[in-house]
C-alpha cells in the first residue's frame, strides 16, 4: 500500500505563496523582455539592420569591407580579435597593468607572475578573445581565483583593477584623411545594485526592479551569501562590478558630456594608436573633470568595427532613433573602410573572411559550454 505524506497546512500555504510570487516575477520579466527592446536578443534587434548592411556590401563591393576600417586590428575588430594584441597598440600610460596567461597555468605560477607584475587582489580576469561579458570576473580572493582557473579553457588576461568610480564607453571615429576625429557617443555605466531598506534581504530587494529580477537566479548560484545579506536603510549594495549590459549594467545616454575638450582628449589618444580609426573605448576615470583634462583615466578595453554606440541602450530610448544612430555609425564605418582601401589597405577576400568566421564560430562554441 502506497504511503501518502501530508504536509502541514502552514508549510503548504508558504510553498503555494512562494510559487505564486515566482510565477508573477517570471511573468514580469518575460513581459519586459518583449516590450523593452533593450532586452531583445541581439539577432532580433539587429535583424532590420541586416538590410542596410547588405546595401553597404554592394556599395563597397566587398562582403568584408569593414576589415579595412582598423588596419592594425584583426578582422577590423568586428569579431574574434585578441584584446592583448589591441593593448599592444595602446601606450602604457593609458592602460591598467595587464598580461596574458595560458589556461593551463597553475596557482603557484600564477602567484609568481602576479608578484612579478605588481598586481594584487582584487583584479580582473577575462578571456583574451570574448564578447558580451563572457567569463569576465572580479577576483577578490584565492578561492575565487581557484574556481576561475578550474573553469577557463582559453587564453585569458589578468588586468589590474581600476578603482575609479566613473565607468564610460566613449565612441570615437576619425576619417583617415582628417587630423581631427569625432566623439559620437558616450554611455555611462551604472552597475547592477539595490538600495537597502533596513528590513529585507538583497534577494527580496531584487524583486522591486525588472532588471535585478533577471539576475536573481545567476546570483543565487554564484553568490548566495550576498543574496542573504540584509543591508541597512539607504545602504547601496553593488551586485555586479563588471560594466556589461548582458550582466545587468544600466546603460545611460551620456551624449550631453560631449564637448570640444573630450574630442581633443580622444584625438590625442587615438593618434597614438597606429591604424585605429573607428571604435569604442571602455574606460574608468576618477571624474569627468579629470577626463576633460586627459588625466586619471584608464582604458580597460578598446573595441573596433564591431563596437556599438551604446548610449542607445538608455531605458526608454526611442527604437527608431536607435536604428538611426546605428545606421549613421555603419555608414561612417563603410566610408572609413573605403578611404583606407583607396590608400592601399586591402579588404579581406571572401576566402579569408570565411576562414576567419569559421575560426570565430569554433571559438564561440566554448562560450556556450
Amino acid at each position: 500500500m502506497r504511503k501518502i505524506t501530508v504536509a502541514p497546512k502552514g508549510k503548504t500555504k508558504n510553498l503555494q505563496a512562494t510559487k505564486s510570487i515566482t510565477r508573477k516575477l517570471n511573468r514580469s520579466v518575460t513581459w519586459a523582455k518583449i516590450t523593452r527592446w533593450e532586452f531583445w536578443p541581439f539577432s532580433v534587434f539587429y535583424f532590420p539592420i541586416a538590410f542596410y548592411w547588405a546595401w553597404l556590401t554592394l556599395k563597397t563591393r566587398s562582403l568584408f569591407f569593414f576589415t579595412a576600417s582598423n588596419p592594425t586590428i584583426e578582422f577590423g575588430g568586428m569579431l574574434g580579435e585578441s584584446k592583448d594584441k589591441i593593448f599592444d597598440l595602446i601606450p602604457d600610460q593609458y592602460l591598467p597593468k595587464t598580461y596574458k596567461l595560458d589556461p593551463a597555468v597553475d596557482l603557484t605560477s600564477f602567484g609568481e607572475r602576479m608578484q612579478l607584475e605588481g598586481i594584487n587582489y582584487p583584479f580582473i580576469l577575462k578571456p583574451d578573445i570574448g564578447q558580451r561579458g563572457w567569463m569576465v570576473a572580479l577576483i577578490q580572493d584565492e578561492a575565487q581565483l581557484v574556481d576561475y582557473l578550474d573553469c577557463i579553457e582559453v587564453d585569458f588576461l589578468v588586468q589590474e583593477y581600476v578603482p575609479y568610480t566613473v565607468e564610460l564607453g566613449v565612441f570615437y571615429y576619425r576619417y583617415p584623411n582628417c587630423t581631427h576625429g569625432t566623439v559620437s557617443s558616450v554611455v555611462i555605466k551604472e552597475m547592477l545594485s539595490v538600495i537597502g531598506d533596513g528590513e529585507r534581504t538583497v534577494e527580496a530587494l531584487m524583486t522591486d526592479d525588472v532588471r535585478t529580477k533577471m539576475h536573481r537566479a545567476t546570483l543565487r548560484q554564484k553568490n548566495p551569501d550576498l543574496l542573504a545579506y540584509r543591508p541597512a536603510h539607504e545602504e547601496h549594495v553593488e551586485l555586479n562590478t563588471i560594466g556589461n549590459h548582458c550582466l545587468g549594467t544600466t546603460f545611460l545616454n551620456g551624449n550631453y558630456l560631449i564637448n570640444e575638450q573630450l574630442n581633443k582628449v580622444f584625438d590625442e589618444v587615438s593618434h597614438q594608436i597606429e591604424g585605429f580609426y573607428f571604435g569604442r573605448y571602455d574606460l574608468r576615470c576618477r571624474s569627468m573633470e579629470d577626463l576633460y583634462q586627459g588625466k586619471h583615466f584608464k582604458i580597460v578595453e578598446l573595441n573596433g568595427a564591431g563596437a556599438e554606440p551604446a548610449h542607445i541602450y538608455q531605458p526608454g530610448f526611442s527604437l527608431i532613433r536607435a536604428y538611426k544612430d546605428i545606421i549613421h555609425h555603419l555608414n561612417v564605418l563603410a566610408e572609413i573602410s573605403q578611404l583606407n582601401y583607396q590608400k592601399g589597405v586591402a579588404y579581406y577576400s571572401f576566402a579569408e573572411g570565411m576562414k576567419e568566421i569559421i575560426k570565430i564560430r569554433k571559438y564561440s562554441k566554448l562560450e556556450k559550454k
